[in-house]
């Protein structure tokens, strides 16, 4: 983990791939403690460490997390990630070139809880919710092009899902449909950019997690 910014209200950090950001039934040690335990060693802090889990990642997903560090602050950053008054730009490597060097993917998307898996359709179908996201070609290699990604809407897997859907599954995503795993269980996505009001001092933040320490993102990233 990586500190990106802290006060006494919020802290951002960016996140390796494979981190998970809250404790889930696999036991292993979460991202909000590997903070907690920081937080507390930084300020000498006695006793419990409050902080507030606002929003997650996917664990093989790498990048920019935030968490609260005040009952305040988690109020009101929970409201402003429900009002979409949160901007979050990431950035994935895809195995296809995209049909257009930008646009807007409208899909309704559906999510099956025992595969844990969303599945885009082209129209409402029964149980199913609005996705929406915009994305534009930055770069490209090879064979593999980098993609930035805003989203409009934040549903369960709607990047990897959506991407798939025109034909260009994420790097190393074999659930959606990639040819074959990254070697370290990660996939290419990357949260790159957070952008919001600070919750407190009403200030603007703005901040960007630097690419994995990786061969491929550092080449097809270099430049830009």
């Amino acid at each position: 983990m990586k500190v990106l910014y802290e006060d006494n209200h919020i802290v951002i950090v960016s996140k390796r791939a494979g981190e998970i950001v809250q404790g889930d039934k696999t036991g292993d040690t979460p991202l909000s403690e590997t903070v907690k335990s920081y937080l507390k060693e930084r300020y000498q802090k006695p006793g419990n460490v409050f902080l507030g889990v606002v929003h997650r990642l996917d664990r093989p997903v790498s990048g920019i997390v935030l968490f609260a560090r005040t009952s305040k602050a988690l109020s009101r950053l929970s409201e402003m990630f429900r009002t979409r008054a949160v901007r979050k730009t990431y950035w994935a490597i895809v195995t296809h070139e995209p049909p257009q060097p930008e646009g807007t993917l409208t899909h309704w998307l559906t999510r099956d809880e025992r595969t844990n898996k969303a599945r885009a359709y082209d129209r409402e179908v029964p149980g199913s919710k609005q996705a929406v996201l915009d994305y534009r070609l930055l770069a490209c290699s090879d064979r593999y092009w980098l993609v930035e990604v805003s989203l409009h809407t934040g549903r369960h897997h709607q990047i990897r899902c959506q991407l798939a859907k025109i034909g260009c599954p994420i790097k190393g995503d074999l659930k959606y449909g990639a040819p074959r795993s990254n070697p370290d269980g990660s996939i290419s996505l990357h949260a790159r950019r957070i952008a919001f009001e600070h919750p407190v001092s009403h200030q603007s933040v703005d901040l960007v997690a630097p690419v994995p320490d990786d061969h491929l993102w550092q080449a097809v990233s270099q430049g830009l």
